[in-house]
């Protein structure tokens, strides 16, 4: 009941209805993010041609597609449901960007994030909470963040903004 209740808020927070749960998923949620709040999130981050833009909780692959047919950068989604990796594997062979966009599938805190130089995230807080420390010990500084919706613990972002009604944070990583 307690999980119910927390998929209702969330996506209610979301601005969007969720499809019932599989009790055999993981504790996870497809919450499309929409396509102009996808370009406000790639701009706060300064996507440029030589970034590697890591897309955690990939979903359908809209953020990693953008991020290359846009701003040239190649892009990795890392997603949990198979059937989102087959979908956004699909996404990514229709728009004809498998040279440049590769999707993944794996536990966020199970990927190598190093050669990233931009992360996208719409997680829940709870997940972000957690992915906060990875995210610090294993991105290069000057690595930028984006997160659509939740904080990332107790970093507190350097810039917030608001897209469409969505809010977006973004984090940039310290020198050691």
């Amino acid at each position: 009941m307690a999980r119910s209740l927390a998929l209702a808020a969330f996506a209610i927070l979301a601005g969007c209805v969720p499809r019932t749960p599989d009790p055999q998923e993981a504790d996870v949620l497809f919450l499309p993010t929409p396509h102009a709040v996808v370009e406000a999130m790639l701009g706060l981050a300064e996507v440029r041609a030589g970034d590697v833009l890591y897309d955690l909780g990939a979903g359908d692959g809209r953020i990693v597609i953008a991020a290359a047919r846009r701003y040239g950068a190649r892009a990795v989604g890392i997603e949990l449901d198979p059937r989102k990796v087959a979908e956004a594997r699909a996404n990514v062979a229709r728009a004809g960007l498998a040279g440049r966009v590769e999707i993944r599938h794996g536990d966020v805190f199970d990927a190598d994030l190093r050669e990233a130089s931009v992360v996208t995230v719409f997680l829940f807080p709870e997940i972000n909470d957690r992915l906060a420390p990875k995210l610090r010990r294993e991105l290069r500084p000057g690595a930028r963040i984006v997160s659509h919706r939740f904080g990332l613990g107790d970093w507190p972002p350097e810039r917030r903004i608001e897209a469409h009604g969505h809010p977006l944070l973004r984090w940039t990583v310290p020198a050691r």
